[in-house]
């Protein structure tokens, strides 16, 4: 854990505004994730999650190798900025991780407005002066786009990978977040990409509808949604082959386990022309 590594307790770290009885979404993925950012009732609720809902677990690891694929992609495209909008609590595998390694001066913006995420987000990036965590919501896109985070690191005149990631499945239709992705959209110069994942809820309806009620008792509710409206998110935006899908299926390599079988998380990477 994070604030381990750092000399710090438990109760040294978790911010005063956590009610830590009542399980997030982003530390419930933590969960699935196998990481250590989690409190007892995230974990409750992970079980159950598994429970009814058989192999979300799995769909999880599967959308962070998406995040790893989708983002090497962007390297090798010639995109050197990355905003990720919800990155939740870090985990191996962050969009930092994979992209310093292979160029340590392209700038990373995480977005997060989950407490915890943010806290451990701060003490991981501390010393990182090419990375930083903005505390906002994502139904915010003037906050965070204007931040002065963002625009300290981030040239929106050139190229940026747009990263919404299990996100928008939380954004309820209220909130119109089709119109809200087609605003990020509008903020990105040519040649920028934007990845995307999102429940689908084409398959296993009994199962999803339980794990959608079980869902409605956290702070993060969740509306899965079909398979045609997540893809149209892309707009204008030029699909990248092979094109919206089931994200196991989006250029899988050798470091995802051939059997895996993704029937929750639909997304893919588009870039504008």
């Amino acid at each position: 854990m994070i604030a381990k590594r750092c000399g710090l307790g438990e109760q040294d770290w978790i911010p005063a505004d956590v009610d830590i009885t009542k399980p997030s979404a982003a530390r419930v993925y933590d969960v699935l994730l196998g990481g250590g950012h989690n409190f007892e009732s995230d974990r409750r609720f992970a079980r159950e999650a598994e429970r009814i809902f058989p192999g979300i677990a799995a769909s999880s690891r599967i959308n962070r190798e998406f995040l790893r694929r989708a983002v090497l992609h962007a390297m090798e495209s010639g995109v050197r900025q990355f905003l990720d909008i919800g990155s939740g609590i870090p985990t191996v595998g962050n969009v930092h991780e994979i992209v310093h390694e292979l160029d340590p001066s392209c700038p990373v913006v995480y977005v997060d407005y989950e407490s915890v995420a943010v806290a451990h987000s701060r003490l991981l990036l501390d010393d990182d002066a090419h990375a930083t965590i903005v505390q906002a919501d994502a139904r915010r896109p003037d906050v965070i786009l204007g931040h002065p985070d963002t625009r300290r690191l981030l040239d929106f005149d050139q190229p940026v990978m747009l990263l919404m990631l299990a996100l928008l499945h939380f954004i309820p239709d209220e909130d119109h977040p089709a119109e809200l992705v087609a605003r990020y959209r509008r903020a990105l110069a040519p040649g920028s990409m934007l990845a995307i994942s999102h429940a689908a809820d084409e398959a296993r309806p009994e199962e999803l509808a339980q794990l959608t009620a079980l869902f409605a008792t956290s702070t993060n509710p969740a509306t899965p949604r079909p398979s045609r409206w997540i893809a149209d998110l892309f707009g204008d935006f030029e699909m990248v082959e092979p094109g919206a899908g089931f994200v196991s299926e989006w250029r899988p390599d050798e470091r995802l386990d051939e059997d895996a079988v993704d029937s929750l998380v639909y997304g893919g990477v588009g870039v504008l022309r």
